[in-house]
């Protein structure tokens, strides 16, 4: 397995979020309404695991890696591209997440917000996805030898371990906060 095996099939998750955001979408413009937990379990799925999980692996470890290459002018483009996509993800997502805490607050015209940063998400990832998988991931693995593929995997690996502790360690401190 190449780690961009590894970074594809997590894309195949995220596809399947999306999927479920388009519904979403239509139900809530049919019923002119907002499903809070809903799109509280997309903010939380985007930040855990597209964000912090899946764009921590290609931040952190892959173009990590890369940056140390001599890659050609296109692909270093592309990476710092790919970069900011992905803090346009991380803002798109935080807006969605303070639209939503409005609407639960009380605040009805969150509403139009939220369908809008859902349907700009819907957008964004597929194009994101399709740039990763078909243009960037395959030649990246042209800078690396099968034994740094191979490391690179087994930190791939380290790097999910590391994230479960992470997170659950930080939903213990909220349920350990004082009211």
């Amino acid at each position: 397995m190449l780690p961009i095996d590894a970074l594809m099939q997590e894309h195949r998750l995220i596809d399947r979020v999306i999927s479920q955001m388009r519904k979403e979408v239509a139900r809530m413009e049919e019923k002119n309404d907002v499903n809070s937990k809903f799109v509280d379990a997309v903010v939380d799925f985007i930040k855990v695991y597209a964000d912090r999980c899946h764009h921590g692996k290609e931040e952190g470890v892959l173009f990590r890696r890369l940056s140390s290459k001599q890659m050609s002018p296109e692909h270093a483009t592309m990476m710092r591209d790919l970069i900011n996509e992905h803090v346009y993800a991380r803002k798109t997502t935080g807006s969605l997440a303070k639209a939503n805490e409005s609407f639960v607050n009380g605040n009805r015209d969150s509403q139009k917000d939220i369908g809008k940063l859902m349907k700009d998400l819907i957008e964004f990832y597929p194009m994101h996805i399709e740039k990763e998988d078909k243009k960037f991931f395959g030649p990246s693995m042209q800078y690396f030898s099968v034994q740094e593929q191979e490391a690179m995997l087994n930190e791939f690996g380290e790097f999910d371990r590391k994230i479960i502790h992470e997170h659950y360690a930080k939903v213990l401190d909220e349920l350990e906060k004082p009211e």
